[in-house]
């Protein structure tokens, strides 16, 4: 075994120990044992248990962050949401064992790579798509570090709860998730206020003024709010019908495109049918020229050996009338 192929293998074995006892219950001599191999061989390749930790931790960092970067290059924010959570449920269900590592209490070994980094660093570009779409939305865009730690953290805390249960499927928990994600935030109140609140108490403790009796107080931002949320409906529907027409689109092309496919695959059987049946025909003419032959060989030999039987009789008779003659030259001769 080479000594990369060494490297790799400690890699392994460790990363399973470390997902099912953690760093502090596993130690060198179980590394070592599983990988059947001396202690010395493990410190010669990560100098101890710290190295090798760290290179696993690692390494499940850049895979996670890797799969969850590539979700969120989608260009719909819909699709960003749900290609990001199916690839962290697509990471748990392939990865199990990495994932139990990063969820772990994080060890000083791990150093920066620990999974409230990971979730932060997750934050902070889901962080930036938020931002665009406040803006566009006529939300204030310094809100979203707010949400999008909140939106991360519903995602990470399920996939915590879904490493465990794997009930149901990852797709459809990662539909669900969507579901609660984007209708809440397509449904989002620009200005929003606790209701739970005793009418005599604000948010400072202090009294709060109370309306005339008989009159009711009217938050004039009451009406903002509305005339915002019927803006949204408005560029929602707006978007969801142009993602409609997008997909009718693209459902259009992809039908002509199939319809290509099987004329051209109509044509091509044409073809090859018509070759077989010019091969069927050329078979046919080789199949009779070969049976005029042996028609003609045929006859041929039947001439020969009509040939062979009338010189046969000759010869017999030729023999006969020899045979007849000396038999009367005897019977002629004096006894």
């Amino acid at each position: 075994m080479t000594g990369k192929e060494r490297r790799e293998q400690l890699i392994k074995v460790s990363r399973t120990l470390f997902a099912e006892k953690g760093f502090d219950g596993t130690s060198i001599e179980e590394i070592a044992a599983s990988a059947m191999v001396s202690k010395p061989v493990v410190y010669e390749h990560f100098g101890g248990k710290e190295g090798i930790y760290a290179v696993v931790v690692d390494r499940e960092m850049h895979k996670l962050l890797g799969m969850i970067t590539e979700a969120l290059s989608a260009s719909h924010s819909l699709s960003k949401l749900e290609r990001a959570a199916l690839a962290l449920l697509e990471y748990i269900e392939e990865s199990s064992e990495g994932f139990r590592i990063l969820v772990r209490d994080s060890h000083a070994a791990s150093g920066t790579g620990t999974f409230a980094s990971l979730i932060s660093e997750i934050a902070s570009q889901v962080e930036d798509v938020l931002a665009d779409e406040f803006s566009e939305r006529g939300y204030d865009p310094k809100l979203a570090p707010m949400y999008a730690q909140m939106l991360v953290g519903m995602v990470a805390l399920t996939g915590q709860w879904w490493l465990d249960v794997r009930q149901p499927k990852r797709e459809e928990v990662a539909a669900h998730l969507v579901n609660l994600a984007w209708n809440g935030l397509t449904r989002l109140n620009p200005h929003p206020s606790l209701t739970a609140l005793p009418r005599t108490t604000t948010l400072r403790g202090l009294p709060a003024s109370r309306p005339p009796a008989g009159r009711e107080q009217r938050d004039p931002r009451s009406d903002k709010g509305r005339k915002e949320l019927d803006k949204q409906r408005q560029r929602e529907l707006k978007e969801q019908e142009k993602l409609l027409r997008e997909q009718e689109k693209q459902r259009q092309r992809e039908l002509k495109e199939l319809e290509k496919q099987r004329q051209r695959e109509l044509k091509e059987q044409e073809k090859l049918l018509r070759e077989q049946e010019k091969q069927r025909q050329r078979e046919l003419k080789e199949l009779e020229k070969q049976r005029q032959r042996e028609l003609k060989e045929l006859e041929k030999q039947r001439e020969r050996e009509l040939k062979e039987q009338e010189k046969r009789r000759e010869r017999e008779a030729r023999l006969a009338a020899r045979a007849m003659r000396r038999g009367q030259v005897a019977t002629d001769e004096p006894r």
